[in-house]
C-alpha cells in the first residue's frame, strides 16, 4: 500500500508540474487528496469490503436499536422524541394554558412508549437486508457520505419495517390509552371531527419511529467512519481507517 501511495504522489507531482496555471494545479491536488482519502479501502478485495461494511452495519444497527428500543429510548432522547402532530401543536398549547397539560403529556408519553415497544422488531429486518447487499452497493456505501449505509437501510427496509410496526404500534396505543387521550385532545381542536377523520395516528407514530431509528443508525455510522475508537475490529479499521 505504501508503494502504491508513493507512486500515486509521484504521478500527481509530475502532472502538476506540467500545468502552467496555479488554479489547475490546485485542482489536481484536490483530486489527489480525494482519491487518497479512500486509498486504503480501495486496496481491499471484494469480499473484504462487503464483509467490513456488513460488520459496520451490524454494529451500528445493533447499538442504535439497543438505545431506542427500551424504556425512555424515545421519550428521553430530545433528538427523536415524538411530539404532538403539527396540526395539534396549537391545541396542545391551548390545553396547557387551560390546565389540561396532563392530557397532552399522556398523549406524548403514550406515542413514545409505542415507538419503544415496536423498535426491537427492527433488528432482524435490518440485519436481513445485509444478505441482499451487492458489491456495487458496498462500493457506493464505502465512497458515499457519512450516512450512506443508513440510507441503504432506509431504501431497502422502510416498507417492511412499516408493515411490521403498524400492528405493534396500534396495539400499544390502545393498551396505554393513547387513543383515548388523542380523542380528548381532538375534542378541543377547532374542526376536531374533520381532523380526526383525515389524520392517521398509527401512521404518524410509525413514521416517527422509523425516522428516529434511522437517525440513531446514522449517528452510529458516523462514529464508525470517523472515530478510531468506534472501529472495534481489525476489519473495520481496514475498511474505514484512514492511516
Amino acid at each position: 500500500m505504501k508503494i502504491v501511495t508513493i507512486t500515486f504522489f509521484l504521478a500527481t507531482f509530475a502532472l502538476s508540474s506540467s500545468i502552467n496555471s496555479v488554479a489547475q494545479a490546485d485542482e489536481v491536488v484536490k483530486k489527489a487528496d480525494s482519491a487518497l482519502e479512500h486509498s486504503d479501502a480501495s486496496g481491499l478485495g471484494e469480499d473484504e469490503i462487503i464483509a467490513g461494511l456488513k460488520e459496520a452495519l451490524q454494529v451500528s444497527t445493533t447499538k442504535a436499536i439497543a438505545l431506542t428500543g427500551r424504556t425512555d429510548g424515545f421519550l428521553k432522547n430530545e433528538a427523536i422524541r415524538i411530539l404532538l402532530p403539527p396540526k395539534l401543536e396549537a391545541v396542545g398549547k391551548g390545553m396547557r394554558l387551560l390546565g389540561m397539560g396532563e392530557q397532552v403529556d399522556d398523549l406524548e408519553i403514550g406515542m413514545n412508549r409505542a415507538a419503544e415497544r415496536a423498535t426491537p422488531q427492527a433488528k432482524q429486518i435490518l440485519l436481513a437486508a445485509l444478505k441482499k447487499m451487492t458489491f456495487h452497493d458496498a462500493r457506493l456505501i464505502l465512497t458515499g457520505d457519512d450516512t450512506a449505509a443508513t440510507e441503504y437501510f432506509r431504501r431497502t427496509t422502510s416498507s417492511d419495517l412499516a408493515t411490521t410496526f403498524t400492528p405493534i404500534v396500534h396495539q400499544s396505543l390502545q393498551h396505554v390509552g393513547v387513543v383515548e387521550q388523542y380523542n380528548k385532545v381532538i375534542k378541543n381542536a377547532p374542526g376536531g371531527k374533520a381532523l380526526a377523520s383525515e389524520f392517521d395516528l398509527d401512521k404518524y407514530v410509525v413514521d416517527k419511529t422509523l425516522d428516529g431509528i434511522f437517525l440513531m443508525c446514522g449517528e452510529e455510522e458516523r462514529k464508525i467512519r470517523k472515530d478510531p475508537e468506534a472501529q472495534t475490529t481489525d476489519l473495520l479499521k481496514q475498511v474505514f481507517g484512514r492511516k
